[in-house]
């Protein structure tokens, strides 16, 4: 019944486009290689959602070449799959880029430790003499630690080279990861399960796998805008609730490194610990984005130092495309 809920929702969709809407093609830069973590934008691609909404949609690979921020800035690329801190930069360096819905209500970050290691809450890894971090999170994440938390310091840092060799080899060692990706890698290549400790859990309450796009296509084409977005969050829900086989092969395509054990794994995290379908999400769909929590969040940022006070975050975000209970009759 769920199937058939989305199938119709697709059908009114396809009825609604005009014949010009039919023919826009665009183009959604991802911000690394495929993943599970991408599901619900090949899903829209795989099961026709797109099509659907009147969109011939490529998606465009991210990866450590890649530079799809600098392509939607260039006008290149019409979507990007962004974060805070790249919509926050637009507002501060002038850059007409705004964000429309997040995917994410958690951040899939988290710190990891070994099952038997003395940390039992997050506080309680301020004990570590080592935690493990690239510089992304060393100047983000970890000085919001310091700031919130007694115990941590600079002197526990040391630098994430992405191979978690040096944390399996030391049973008291804590190492940043993303919880639906290094988990599954550990437990492979160590022969234990790690325990993880969601920032999100405990007051980083950022939004993640974000939709950006320009100012400029909002204002000149807000029906194409509000088609991508929706048919966003449809594909989004089919992933996670329904035959998402199809999307799998897409992103096995993009990225061949890709296997369906990591994929099963990803979703089921996603799943497990409510990274996409949480807070706001539950009552008003996915993608849902609200002025308050970006706001608050924004001003720990501030907090921190990252940001001036000064910096208006409101308009790094447009929410008139999102909140609206899209979809939420397909969770199962």
């Amino acid at each position: 019944m769920k199937r058939i809920h989305l199938l119709a929702a697709a059908a009114i969709g396809a009825a609604l486009a005009t014949p010009a809407a039919a023919q826009d093609k665009v183009s959604f830069g991802t911000d690394w290689l495929a993943q599970a973590e991408h599901g619900g934008f090949y899903q829209a691609v795989a099961d026709g959602t797109y099509a659907a909404h009147g969109l011939d949609v490529t998606i465009v690979q991210g990866g450590p070449q890649a530079a799809n921020r600098a392509l939607l800035i260039a006008g290149r690329i019409e979507f990007y799959m962004g974060g805070v801190l790249s919509s926050l930069d637009s507002v501060k360096e002038g850059i007409p880029v705004v964000t429309l819905a997040s995917m994410f209500q958690k951040d899939p970050q988290v710190l990891l430790t070994h099952p038997d290691a003395p940390y039992e809450t997050f506080a309680d890894l301020a004990k570590a003499e080592k935690i493990i971090m690239g510089k992304d999170v060393l100047v983000t994440k970890f000085e919001w630690m310091k700031k919130n938390f007694e115990g941590f310091s600079d002197e526990q840092y040391v630098p994430y080279t992405y191979s978690s060799a040096p944390f399996i080899a030391d049973p008291l060692s804590v190492q940043q990861g993303y919880v639906t990706s290094e988990p599954y890698a550990i437990e492979r290549e160590g022969g234990f399960v790690p325990k993880g400790f969601l920032f999100a859990d405990v007051g980083y309450n950022a939004y993640s796998t974000t939709i950006e796009t320009s100012t400029k296509l909002v204002e000149e084409n807000p029906d194409l805008v509000k088609r991508f977005v929706e048919a966003s969050i449809i594909g989004w829900y089919n992933y996670l609730y329904g035959d998402n086989a199809a999307a799998n092969e897409l992103i096995k395509k993009d990225n061949p490194e890709m296997t369906d054990e990591q994929l099963a794994f990803s979703l089921a995290k996603m799943k497990e610990l409510e990274i996409v379908v949480s807070g706001d999400a539950v009552d008003k769909g996915i993608g849902c984005i609200t002025e308050e929590r970006y706001v608050d969040f924004f001003n720990k940022l501030v907090d921190i130092g990252l940001y001036e006070a000064s910096l208006d975050a409101t308009k790094a975000i447009d929410t008139q495309f999102v909140c609206k209970g899209l979809g939420i009759d397909l969770v199962k």
